[in-house]
């Protein structure tokens, strides 16, 4: 079962992510990224943390250590901003703590571009994320971090994140476990992903039996809100035998057309360019604060 501690002190909220998680530290002298229940998420995106996560580490994939966190909102007294003060006020009880990786790094698009990943590690990860629906791991947000950063230790991919994975919990009544989607863009694709390796290695991995142990570690308060089930057991057992299921229908939705780095860099360009067209004369003079290629800068307008 997953551990059990108590939040003691909180250090900042992190508002990179819309559910507005925080850094806090607790009674074992841990520090943890704790995600709330009363985000705006909801509940399910914390099932799908704990399933993902711990179907990840079982698989052998680098994944924080998972935690229940007993947040008293009291603890996060001096938090200046209200909406946050509100969230933390709706989410006393047990909510979700990742191990924080102290100086930890996204893996963005500059640091993929010579950040060596192998070919076999890469198709464990994308079928890791075809198996459990996992769309929410794209070139431009990888979920995705790259530690150690610092020290003698090589550094190493660690998934996080996985609240928006296992997308056919929000509509269980039109489930398909053969189901294939689009991982073309997936973060990894550019890595020539061996995904008919990673399946040959891990599909076997996921039996019934290890599906029911992951899914014990989930809360039953977090099963309690879904109208199909009438009981936790039941959410239980819904969520084992689709991905039990979906395992066994690999071959029908395995991944394996990916661009290589020189069609995602013309895709890129493509893009851009049809973005910079739509945009007003005025607005193309202005540089683009987003990640993207900055607009073309007229400068005659400013010199008369």
């Amino acid at each position: 079962m997953l551990r059990e501690v108590t939040a003691i002190r909180y250090v900042e909220p992190l508002r990179s992510g819309g559910s507005v998680p925080a850094v806090v530290e607790a009674d074992d002298l841990g520090t943890y990224v704790v995600k709330f229940t009363g985000s705006a998420q909801g509940r399910k995106a914390l099932v799908a943390e704990v399933i993902v996560g711990e179907l990840a580490r079982a698989l052998g994939l680098r994944f924080p250590e998972l935690v229940l966190v007993h947040f008293d909102p009291a603890v996060a007294a001096e938090e200046p901003h209200q909406e946050v003060r509100d969230l933390h006020d709706a989410s006393a009880g047990v909510n979700l703590g990742m191990d924080y990786l102290p100086g930890a790094r996204d893996f963005t698009p500059e640091i993929a571009r010579l950040f060596p990943v192998d070919p076999l590690e890469a198709g464990r990860i994308v079928w890791l994320d075809a198996l459990t629906v996992n769309v929410d791991r794209t070139v431009h947000s990888s979920n995705l971090m790259v530690w150690p950063t610092f020290g003698t230790a090589p550094p190493r991919l660690w998934l996080i994140d996985h609240g928006a994975a296992l997308v056919f919990h929000h509509r269980w009544d039109t489930t398909n476990p053969g189901r294939k989607y689009d991982f073309r863009h997936h973060a990894l694709g550019q890595y020539g992903p061996d995904v008919r390796a990673a399946d040959a290695e891990l599909a076997p991995k996921v039996t019934e039996e290890l599906l029911r142990g992951i899914l014990a570690e989930v809360p039953d308060a977090w099963l309690t809100d879904d109208p199909a089930f009438a009981t936790p057991e039941e959410a239980r057992a819904a969520y084992v035998d689709h991905l039990l299921a979906r395992a066994r229908l690999s071959a029908e939705w395995l991944p394996t057309d990916f661009p290589d780095r020189a069609e995602l860099a013309a895709e890129e360009a493509a893009r851009a360019e049809r973005s910079q067209r739509g945009r007003p004369d005025w607005l193309k003079r202005v540089p683009d604060l987003h990640g993207r290629p900055a607009a073309e800068q007229d400068w005659s307008v400013h010199l008369g």
